[in-house]
């Protein structure tokens, strides 16, 4: 406590000296900026924009150099070209734009600290006989090296995707599965959509991942797998025509030949996810444990 008294007597001298006065409105202003910054680093260190902000640093450095020398041509032609590259910035990144736009989205900063269902209790988004037909029909036409694409959806839905197919509307069943991914039966190429417990899509068209991080031996299929996973908080299954090995993308993350129990608890994480119980709601179960308690202890 001394010290941090002798730090707040530090402090104050130091910005009377200055005459900055400091209200709390400019400390949250300050914490904002600092976590908007931080957040735009870390998006151009994750992604493409990295090597494309080196090369806008070396134009920029070449307009410096004008600067100082005096060559008017150049800082004319830096000029008058400095809208139009602005809007050519925002074509180039778009891709990654979008992407920082939906991370944020997918952030609850609010949700996380409020929840005032207080009533409702989690619902699980698929029960463990779901769970296990996915698994079984899975491994079943690996052993066939029967290829097959299932995303399992999770918070963020997959409407626009789901719109590419055929709809169905079918409870999962590994016998189900197998008939859809069939060679040579209607449904087998593209994606199936899974939504709860039932396949609401199939022959579905998925994004494709254009990331460098992928092996050249992958085909379609999986960065087809990677790239629905980089949009949105699905999980994806695949399996291997080829040599019939099971992956599955979470995340933008490709996880290579996974055996049964792997693919089971990622599908046990994604079933609970929604489950757990919110800060609010521990709350009022602690208050009410703590009644019980007292009122036992009065007894």
């Amino acid at each position: 406590m001394t010290v941090l008294e002798n730090f707040k007597e530090n402090y104050l001298a130091w910005v009377s000296v200055l005459n900055i006065t400091v209200s709390k409105t400019d400390i949250v202003e300050m914490l904002i900026i600092a976590f908007l910054f931080y957040h735009v680093l870390k998006w151009i260190k994750d992604t493409r924009a990295w090597m494309l902000l080196k090369g806008i640093l070396v134009i920029l450095a070449f307009v410096l150099v004008a600067a100082i020398f005096q060559m008017n041509t150049i800082l004319w032609i830096a000029e008058k070209t400095i809208n139009v590259a602005i809007i050519a910035i925002v074509v180039i990144f778009q891709p990654e734009l979008r992407k920082a736009l939906e991370e944020l989205g997918r952030k609850k900063f609010i949700s996380s600290l409020f929840s005032f269902d207080f009533g409702k209790e989690g619902v699980e988004r698929f029960n463990d006989h779901t769970i296990g037909e996915l698994v079984k029909a899975s491994y079943e036409m690996g052993k066939v090296k029967t290829g097959a694409l299932i995303v399992v959806e999770n918070e963020i839905m997959l409407t626009e995707y789901e719109r590419t197919g055929i709809a169905l509307d079918s409870l999962v069943s590994s016998q189900l599965l197998i008939n859809i991914f069939e060679k040579n039966t209607p449904l087998h190429d593209g994606a199936i959509i899974v939504r709860g417990d039932r396949v609401v899509s199939a022959t579905c068209y998925l994004p494709l991942s254009d990331s460098l991080e992928l092996s050249k031996d992958l085909g379609t299929r999986h960065r087809a797998a990677v790239g629905i996973s980089e949009v949105s908080d699905s999980l994806t299954i695949v399996v291997s025509e080829e040599t019939g090995k099971v992956s599955i993308a979470m995340g933008g993350q490709l996880y290579r030949n996974v055996d049964a129990e792997f693919l089971r608890s990622k599908l046990k994480f994604l079933q609970s996810s929604n489950i757990e119980p919110k800060r609010f709601q521990l709350l009022k179960r602690r208050l009410r444990n703590v009644k019980k308690a007292d009122k036992t202890g009065d007894e």
